[in-house]
Protein backbone atom coordinates (compact mmCIF):
# COMPACT_ATOMS: atom_id res chain seq x y z
CA UNK A 1 0.00 0.00 0.00
CA UNK A 2 1.08 2.99 -0.98
CA UNK A 3 1.87 5.82 2.10
CA UNK A 4 1.27 9.41 0.92
CA UNK A 5 2.24 12.09 2.90
CA UNK A 6 -0.37 15.27 2.58
CA UNK A 7 1.09 18.68 3.86
CA UNK A 8 -2.27 21.31 3.67
CA UNK A 9 -3.53 23.48 6.50
CA UNK A 10 -7.04 23.77 5.38
CA UNK A 11 -8.50 21.05 8.00
CA UNK A 12 -11.99 20.31 5.95
CA UNK A 13 -9.90 19.89 2.62
CA UNK A 14 -7.31 17.99 4.98
CA UNK A 15 -9.85 15.62 5.81
CA UNK A 16 -11.59 15.43 2.49
CA UNK A 17 -8.65 14.44 0.60
CA UNK A 18 -7.48 12.00 3.41
CA UNK A 19 -10.98 10.41 3.32
CA UNK A 20 -11.01 10.00 -0.79
CA UNK A 21 -7.14 9.14 -0.52
CA UNK A 22 -7.61 5.69 2.08
CA UNK A 23 -10.88 5.34 -0.34
CA UNK A 24 -8.25 4.88 -3.59
CA UNK A 25 -6.49 2.64 -1.48
CA UNK A 26 -3.68 4.68 -0.11
CA UNK A 27 -2.42 5.22 3.47
CA UNK A 28 -2.45 8.80 4.41
CA UNK A 29 -0.16 10.50 6.89
CA UNK A 30 -1.74 14.22 7.31
CA UNK A 31 0.22 17.27 8.61
CA UNK A 32 -1.01 20.79 8.97
CA UNK A 33 1.74 22.91 9.45
CA UNK A 34 5.75 23.06 8.42
CA UNK A 35 6.65 22.36 12.05
CA UNK A 36 4.73 19.76 12.12
CA UNK A 37 5.32 18.33 8.59
CA UNK A 38 9.49 18.21 9.23
CA UNK A 39 8.73 16.21 12.40
CA UNK A 40 7.14 13.56 10.91
CA UNK A 41 9.11 13.25 7.86
CA UNK A 42 11.49 12.37 9.81
CA UNK A 43 9.87 10.21 12.27
CA UNK A 44 7.14 8.36 9.86
CA UNK A 45 8.92 8.12 6.65
CA UNK A 46 9.35 6.21 4.66
CA UNK A 47 6.83 7.36 2.52
CA UNK A 48 5.54 6.89 -1.26
CA UNK A 49 4.36 10.24 -2.81
CA UNK A 50 4.01 13.92 -1.11
CA UNK A 51 0.94 16.39 -1.66
CA UNK A 52 2.14 19.30 -1.00
CA UNK A 53 0.65 22.73 -0.31
CA UNK A 54 2.99 26.18 -1.27
CA UNK A 55 1.49 27.95 2.25
CA UNK A 56 1.63 27.29 4.82
CA UNK A 57 0.86 28.58 8.35
CA UNK A 58 4.90 28.96 9.39
CA UNK A 59 6.79 28.75 6.45
CA UNK A 60 6.80 28.00 2.77
CA UNK A 61 6.25 24.62 1.21
CA UNK A 62 9.41 25.18 -0.87
CA UNK A 63 11.25 24.90 2.17
CA UNK A 64 9.87 21.26 3.34
CA UNK A 65 10.73 20.52 -0.82
CA UNK A 66 13.98 21.59 -0.34
CA UNK A 67 14.88 18.89 3.12
CA UNK A 68 12.98 16.25 0.97
CA UNK A 69 15.36 16.32 -1.88
CA UNK A 70 18.19 16.44 0.07
CA UNK A 71 17.56 12.98 1.33
CA UNK A 72 14.57 11.33 -1.03
CA UNK A 73 13.78 11.37 -4.67
CA UNK A 74 10.41 10.30 -4.01
CA UNK A 75 7.68 11.70 -5.75
CA UNK A 76 6.54 15.84 -4.81
CA UNK A 77 3.40 16.74 -6.10
CA UNK A 78 2.48 20.81 -5.00
CA UNK A 79 -1.37 20.83 -4.31
CA UNK A 80 -2.23 24.87 -3.95
CA UNK A 81 -3.92 27.65 -5.33
CA UNK A 82 -1.05 29.34 -5.81
CA UNK A 83 -0.29 29.22 -9.86
CA UNK A 84 1.51 32.06 -10.91
CA UNK A 85 4.09 31.50 -13.39
CA UNK A 86 7.26 32.17 -10.94
CA UNK A 87 6.10 29.53 -8.72
CA UNK A 88 5.31 27.38 -10.90
CA UNK A 89 8.87 27.60 -12.55
CA UNK A 90 10.35 27.96 -8.91
CA UNK A 91 8.37 24.83 -7.66
CA UNK A 92 9.75 22.34 -10.63
CA UNK A 93 13.46 24.10 -10.54
CA UNK A 94 13.47 22.58 -6.78
CA UNK A 95 12.55 19.87 -7.97
CA UNK A 96 8.86 18.95 -7.40
CA UNK A 97 7.55 16.22 -9.82
CA UNK A 98 3.94 17.62 -10.56
CA UNK A 99 1.84 20.98 -9.83
CA UNK A 100 -1.74 20.88 -9.65
CA UNK A 101 -3.79 24.32 -8.89
CA UNK A 102 -6.84 24.39 -6.37
CA UNK A 103 -9.77 23.58 -7.37
CA UNK A 104 -9.05 20.53 -9.18
CA UNK A 105 -10.55 17.39 -10.16
CA UNK A 106 -10.64 14.00 -8.27
CA UNK A 107 -10.25 11.72 -11.09
CA UNK A 108 -7.30 13.61 -12.59
CA UNK A 109 -5.53 14.55 -9.10
CA UNK A 110 -6.16 10.14 -8.80
CA UNK A 111 -4.45 10.20 -12.17
CA UNK A 112 -1.41 12.28 -11.64
CA UNK A 113 -0.68 10.59 -7.96
CA UNK A 114 -0.55 6.77 -9.53
CA UNK A 115 1.81 8.16 -12.69
CA UNK A 116 3.74 9.70 -10.32
CA UNK A 117 3.57 6.54 -8.17
CA UNK A 118 4.40 4.52 -11.44
CA UNK A 119 7.87 6.08 -12.30
CA UNK A 120 9.34 4.84 -8.89
CA UNK A 121 8.61 1.31 -10.34
CA UNK A 122 11.41 -0.59 -11.49
CA UNK A 123 11.57 0.28 -14.80
CA UNK A 124 13.90 -2.93 -15.95
CA UNK A 125 11.17 -5.05 -15.25
CA UNK A 126 8.76 -4.09 -18.12
CA UNK A 127 9.61 -4.89 -22.01
CA UNK A 128 7.24 -3.02 -23.98
CA UNK A 129 5.62 0.30 -23.45
CA UNK A 130 2.28 0.76 -25.13
CA UNK A 131 -0.43 3.56 -25.33
CA UNK A 132 -3.30 3.33 -27.21
CA UNK A 133 -1.88 1.76 -30.46
CA UNK A 134 1.82 3.06 -30.06
CA UNK A 135 4.23 0.62 -28.87
CA UNK A 136 7.59 0.83 -28.14
CA UNK A 137 9.47 -2.87 -27.94
CA UNK A 138 12.69 -2.03 -25.81
CA UNK A 139 14.13 -5.71 -26.47
CA UNK A 140 14.45 -4.92 -29.93
CA UNK A 141 14.47 -0.80 -29.77
CA UNK A 142 11.43 -0.90 -32.46
CA UNK A 143 8.23 1.45 -32.18
CA UNK A 144 5.59 0.65 -33.99
CA UNK A 145 2.43 2.62 -34.34
CA UNK A 146 -1.06 1.01 -35.46
CA UNK A 147 1.17 -2.21 -36.55
CA UNK A 148 3.84 0.08 -38.61
CA UNK A 149 7.03 0.32 -37.58
CA UNK A 150 8.27 4.12 -37.21
CA UNK A 151 11.73 5.12 -37.49
CA UNK A 152 13.32 7.00 -34.97
CA UNK A 153 16.64 8.32 -34.68
CA UNK A 154 18.50 7.50 -31.14
CA UNK A 155 18.05 10.57 -29.33
CA UNK A 156 13.94 10.78 -30.34
CA UNK A 157 14.06 7.39 -29.24
CA UNK A 158 15.30 7.96 -25.94
CA UNK A 159 12.74 10.91 -25.90
CA UNK A 160 9.95 9.20 -26.70
CA UNK A 161 11.17 6.04 -24.02
CA UNK A 162 11.22 8.95 -21.62
CA UNK A 163 7.98 10.39 -22.17
CA UNK A 164 6.19 6.73 -22.11
CA UNK A 165 8.06 5.76 -18.52
CA UNK A 166 6.25 8.71 -17.08
CA UNK A 167 2.87 9.00 -18.21
CA UNK A 168 1.19 12.10 -16.87
CA UNK A 169 3.82 13.66 -15.15
CA UNK A 170 4.66 17.64 -16.51
CA UNK A 171 8.24 17.32 -17.27
CA UNK A 172 10.18 20.82 -17.61
CA UNK A 173 12.72 21.63 -20.26
CA UNK A 174 15.22 21.71 -17.90
CA UNK A 175 14.34 18.26 -16.62
CA UNK A 176 13.82 16.53 -19.89
CA UNK A 177 17.49 17.59 -20.78
CA UNK A 178 18.89 16.67 -17.97
CA UNK A 179 17.61 13.31 -17.80
CA UNK A 180 18.76 12.83 -21.23
CA UNK A 181 22.19 13.73 -20.32
CA UNK A 182 22.19 11.09 -17.81
CA UNK A 183 21.32 8.52 -20.22
CA UNK A 184 23.82 9.27 -22.69
CA UNK A 185 26.71 10.09 -20.60
CA UNK A 186 27.48 13.16 -22.58
CA UNK A 187 26.70 16.67 -23.34
CA UNK A 188 22.96 17.24 -22.96
CA UNK A 189 21.32 18.26 -26.18
CA UNK A 190 20.93 22.00 -27.25
CA UNK A 191 17.54 23.42 -26.08
CA UNK A 192 16.71 24.47 -29.21
CA UNK A 193 16.97 20.78 -30.52
CA UNK A 194 15.11 19.23 -28.01
CA UNK A 195 12.13 21.37 -29.60
CA UNK A 196 12.95 19.60 -33.11
CA UNK A 197 13.03 16.39 -31.58
CA UNK A 198 9.28 17.15 -30.08
CA UNK A 199 8.33 18.02 -33.52
CA UNK A 200 9.65 14.95 -35.81
CA UNK A 201 8.35 12.53 -32.38
CA UNK A 202 4.78 14.30 -33.05
CA UNK A 203 4.88 14.16 -36.72
CA UNK A 204 6.06 10.33 -36.40
CA UNK A 205 3.70 9.18 -33.46
CA UNK A 206 0.62 11.74 -34.01
CA UNK A 207 -0.01 15.18 -32.06
CA UNK A 208 -2.34 13.45 -29.40
CA UNK A 209 0.07 12.40 -27.29
CA UNK A 210 2.92 14.99 -26.06
CA UNK A 211 1.60 17.98 -24.54
CA UNK A 212 2.58 21.54 -23.97
CA UNK A 213 2.45 22.83 -21.17
CA UNK A 214 3.18 26.66 -22.06
CA UNK A 215 6.47 28.26 -20.58
CA UNK A 216 6.90 24.89 -18.15
CA UNK A 217 7.49 21.78 -20.36
CA UNK A 218 6.07 19.08 -21.71
CA UNK A 219 3.66 15.74 -20.32
CA UNK A 220 2.39 12.71 -21.83
CA UNK A 221 -0.95 12.30 -21.96
CA UNK A 222 -2.03 8.99 -22.93
CA UNK A 223 -2.21 5.75 -20.53
CA UNK A 224 0.58 3.55 -20.51
CA UNK A 225 0.57 -0.05 -20.16
CA UNK A 226 3.77 -1.56 -18.97
CA UNK A 227 4.32 -4.99 -20.03
CA UNK A 228 6.86 -7.76 -18.87
CA UNK A 229 6.81 -9.76 -22.03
Amino acid sequence: MAAIFLIEDDFSLRRDLGIMLKKEGFSVFPAADLKEARQLFLSSGPFSLVLLDKWLPDGDGFELLDMIRKTSGIPVLFLTACDDEASVIRGLELGADDYITKPFRRAELIARIRANLRRTEPVSAFRKLESEGLIMDLDVHEVRKDGKTIGLRPAEFRLLKLFMENPGILLSRERILSLLQEETLGDPPEDNTLSVYISRLRQQIGRGYIETERSFGYRFSKNVQRINT
